[in-house]
């Protein structure tokens, strides 16, 4: 009896928390530090599922991906081949996720992977904004990168705005830039190139950088952003979440940390915020590097990554939300 308590429990909390489409992107070609690859592993290996299915969540893991290196090479963009190839993939297996219903969650890997992954969402969902949630701009076209790397490219690659400053980049003409720069929010920044910040003036692009936080604090500032963003409340919503977003001090085991950051409250209160429109249909985790620290700073900073994907799935810090239908369970389902 109690069982079958329990699986009516789930299949009423199923149909009212939606489902989950999750691929995990082992790449780390977009930059030069060993070990990104294994983020997608180590977030799995702690729980993740367990924990998203906790809320009543229909989750469907796709496994990770595989992809062939394209045979291509431009002037200053390192594995171009294998950022080309991986990113094709990726954006034909999220546009599967979305085409079956399910939301995404993106597990990564380097941040590069963010053009795969918006480019489906735009394809299936046509009217998206993005909030990218980084102390990184990753505005760099390949004529002002300093290091080459694909990672601090991927806003420039997906926004028609910039299609121009770029070369014709062999291996990439599955992906068109459809992407208008003023359906991108930036929250978190706090380490910005010159030319980056150039362009931001420029366009007038929306950046909330952590000196905003401090002033209007963050659940004022995920609104403004929003507001911005999405003025009308309409569009599909993607959350581009680099763990580097966070301070070191809550998630040290990344490639490029800045101290100063987010902290995981505000991390957290920033999901919960965007889960809470209703509208959220993708999520991408990046840039978690087991291979950097000691193994606590691994444990830390793989539990604050699961923290804000279950804050972006529907986890709620005053407790979830009582289901419709709910109340025609036995009270002793839940003992």
């Amino acid at each position: 009896m109690f069982s079958h308590a329990k699986h009516i429990t789930r299949q009423v909390l199923k149909r009212y928390y939606g489902k989950v489409g999750i691929v995990g992107v082992p790449f780390e070609a977009g930059q030069e530090k060993v070990g990104v690859a294994k983020g997608p592993h180590v977030i799995r290996a702690a729980g993740l599922v367990k924990e998203l299915e906790v809320l009543g969540i229909d989750i469907k893991d796709y496994g990770d991906l595989s992809y062939e290196v394209e045979d291509v090479a431009v002037k200053n963009m390192t594995h171009l081949g294998h950022f080309a190839g991986c990113t094709k993939c990726l954006s034909e297996k999220v546009e599967q996720i979305l085409n079956d219903g399910r939301q995404v969650l993106t597990l990564g890997g380097d941040h590069s992977l963010g053009v795969g992954s918006i480019d489906a969402h735009v394809k299936v969902k046509k009217d998206v904004a993005v909030l990218w949630i980084d102390a990184h701009a990753d505005l760099n076209t390949n004529a002002t990168s300093e290091s080459g790397n694909v990672h601090g490219m991927p806003v420039a690659l997906l926004t028609k705005e910039l299609s121009d400053y770029w070369p014709y980049l062999p291996g990439m003409d599955w992906q068109k830039p459809v992407l208008s720069i003023r359906s991108v929010g930036y929250i978190g920044l706090r380490s910005v190139d010159r030319y980056e910040r150039l362009v931001i003036e420029k366009f007038g692009i929306n950046a909330y950088g952590i000196r905003d936080v401090e002033r209007y604090g963050i659940h004022d500032v995920v609104h403004m952003a929003l507001s911005k963003v999405d003025p009308e409340n309409n569009k599909s919503l993607h959350v581009s979440f680099d763990i580097d977003s966070l301070d070191p001090l809550e998630a040290p085991s990344t490639g490029t940390p800045v101290r100063g950051g987010l902290t995981l409250r505000e991390g957290i209160h920033l999901m919960e915020e965007i889960y809470n429109t209703g509208r959220l249909n993708a999520v991408d985790l990046v840039e978690v590097n087991p291979h950097i620290g000691t193994e606590r700073d691994v444990k830390k900073t793989v539990e604050a990554a699961i923290q804000i994907i279950q804050a972006a799935f529907g986890y709620n810090r005053r407790g979830l939300k009582v289901p419709k239908g709910i109340d025609d369970i036995p009270l002793q389902t839940f003992k």
